[in-house]
């Protein structure tokens, strides 16, 4: 038997968040069988909220934290064996609109040369901002940026266009292409996998695409503290270097070179200027390790496994 769409959830301590994502999936309508709820090693009793709650989901029990790629492939690997046409990856801090998937499968119904496709996605706090229009990569600071970040939500954002990325956060895309494609690196953990996704699907000629009258709202890098915290910046300015190492040339790596290692001492004094400086040491740290080749780890990333990060609350 086979089924259009599954969508994946992954979860590690997601708190009551998880409900109001699993609501707006059914209501947005995936058959509850066709949400795979991933659960990686969850402490909070949020795996207990959802379970008690919804208890016709699909259900993937991890022990212990294998970060978001593993476990999105977890859930890939159940779409792939119903035959599922398209797999739709949802962060558990994200909402969808009841009509988002509706219009993600049109469009890819309509440009076959798309693989890949993510909503226009507002921001939680203040919807009426748009944290999430596709994405670039421009090898500077971070290596990417966001399109339409901070800017007031309109008619320029609800327009269809081909993208870098497009965020994982709500990223549907072709299963049988995700498959070829091996799903998410999960050497990355967390951060940069879904970019490095949407680039290895350019490279076998299927194209991303930001649907902008399809909408979601997502509380930002909630399960690490918030969208400027000190595990966030660790593990992003890790993964930047396999990233580099993958897909970047000669003046791709000059780039980044100059406009985030070098800038990182003016970053690390601004931020502590601004009472921030935890985030901006552990970008460093983050730096130095993934200079070395090490890959983030779930014990060192978990509560208290290290000082800059003692809590998910430590700013």
């Amino acid at each position: 038997m086979t089924t259009a769409v599954v969508a994946v959830v992954v979860n590690w301590n997601g708190g009551a968040r998880n409900l109001a994502c699993v609501r707006s999936l059914v209501i947005g309508g995936v058959q509850p069988n066709d949400i795979v709820f991933v659960d990686n090693g969850s402490r909070d009793g949020s795996l207990q909220a959802v379970q008690a709650a919804h208890p016709d989901l699909t259900y993937v029990l991890n022990s212990t934290n294998l970060g978001f790629g593993a476990a999105s492939n977890q859930g890939l690997a159940v779409a792939a064996q119903r035959g599922a046409e398209l797999t739709l990856f949802v962060n558990n801090d994200v909402e969808i609109d009841r009509v988002m998937l509706v219009r993600l499968r049109e469009e890819l119904a309509v440009k076959t040369s798309a693989g890949l496709a993510g909503p226009r996605i507002l921001d939680r706090a203040d919807d009426r901002r748009v944290w999430s229009a596709g994405g670039r990569v421009d090898w500077r600071q971070n290596l990417s940026k966001l399109l339409g970040q901070g800017q007031a939500d309109g008619a320029a954002w609800r327009t269809t266009r081909t993208v870098d990325y497009v965020a994982g956060c709500a990223l549907l895309g072709r299963t049988e292409l995700l498959t070829r494609l091996g799903g998410f690196d999960d050497a990355y953990f967390a951060y940069m996998e879904d970019v490095d996704l949407c680039l290895r699907a350019r490279a076998l000629g299927a194209q991303t695409i930001c649907v902008g009258a399809a909408m979601a709202w997502h509380a930002p890098s909630s399960a690490t503290g918030g969208g400027y915290s000190a595990r966030r910046k660790y593990m992003n300015a890790l993964n930047s270097w396999r990233f580099l190492r993958r897909h970047a040339g000669p003046l791709q790596w000059l780039s980044f070179l100059v406009y985030d290692c070098l800038s990182w001492p003016f970053v690390l004094v601004f931020e502590s200027l601004r009472g921030r400086p935890r985030a901006a040491l552990a970008k460093g740290l983050g730096l130095l390790h993934g200079l070395f080749g090490r890959r983030v780890e779930a014990s060192y990333i978990a509560d208290g496994g290290s000082w800059l990060w003692r809590s998910a609350k430590t700013p």
